[in-house]
C-alpha cells in the first residue's frame, strides 16, 4: 500500500501505480464489471492465461476472446474510461490507454459455438479479486497453433517458445494422439514436427 499523496489513495498492482478509490482501481475490476453488465463474456488468454499454467511471462497488456456483436457493446464504455481503438480488422482490435492504472486491450473474436466451447472447459481464475475464465490447457495451445498458422511472421517466435513451455511445465504428453491432433486441426504439420524437435 502506498500513503496517501494530496488526499488521494494509491496502491500498485502489475506494475502500475492504481488508484485506490476510484469506480474501477483496475483494469481488470474494470473488464469484470461492464462484461458482466452488458452480458458480454470473454475468455481471458494471452500472457496472464500461460501465467496460471505454471510458465512465467510478463505481458503489457490483456488478451481476451469475445464475439464481435458483444464487443460492439463494451466498446464506447471502455472508451468512456479512457481507451481509443487503436487498430482493428475483422478479427481483431486493439484499444489503448494513456492511463496510469490500466493496460492495453487486444481483443479477438470469435463465433459463439467457439467461445461456448472454450468456456464450458475453461477454468475460473481470480485475479485482483476479480473471476475470469482462462482456456483449459488444450485450447490454449490450440489457440497459439491457430494464431502461428495465420500470423507466421508475426507470431511465431513468442508462441512457439509459450508452447514449449506449456509443454514443459505442465507435463503434456507430446506423443498421445490427442496432442498430434491439436497440432494438427489448428497448426500444420511442419509445427507439430518442430514442438517434436524442441520439447
Amino acid at each position: 500500500m502506498t500513503p496517501a499523496v494530496g488526499g488521494l489513495n494509491y496502491g500498485h498492482f502489475a506494475g502500475k501505480r492504481i488508484r485506490l478509490d476510484m469506480k474501477y482501481p483496475t483494469v481488470f475490476h474494470l473488464i469484470a464489471s461492464i462484461s458482466r453488465d452488458r452480458d458480454a463474456p470473454c475468455v481471458l488468454i494471452g500472457g496472464f492465461a500461460v501465467n496460471h499454467y505454471k510458465v512465467s511471462r510478463q505481458t503489457a497488456d490483456l488478451d481476451f476472446l469475445i464475439m464481435a456483436e458483444d464487443f460492439k457493446k463494451i466498446v464506447k464504455l471502455l472508451e468512456e474510461e479512457g481507451y481509443e481503438e487503436n487498430y482493428s480488422q475483422e478479427v481483431f482490435s486493439r484499444l489503448i490507454t494513456n492511463s496510469d492504472y490500466l493496460l492495453d486491450l487486444d481483443f479477438m473474436f470469435v463465433d459463439g459455438e467457439t467461445l461456448s466451447k472454450i468456456i464450458k472447459k475453461g477454468k475460473e481464475i481470480e485475479i485482483a479479486g476479480q473471476k475470469f475464465i482462462v482456456p483449459s490447457l488444450d485450447h490454449l495451445i490450440a489457440l497459439k497453433l491457430h494464431s502461428i498458422k495465420h500470423n507466421p511472421g508475426l507470431r511465431k517466435e513468442k508462441d512457439l517458445s509459450d508452447i514449449i513451455e506449456l509443454i514443459k511445465a505442465n507435463e503434456v504428453d507430446i506423443g498421445s494422439n490427442d496432442f498430434k491432433d491439436i497440432c494438427l486441426k489448428y497448426g500444420t504439420r511442419d509445427l507439430y514436427e518442430e514442438i517434436l524437435k524442441k520439447v
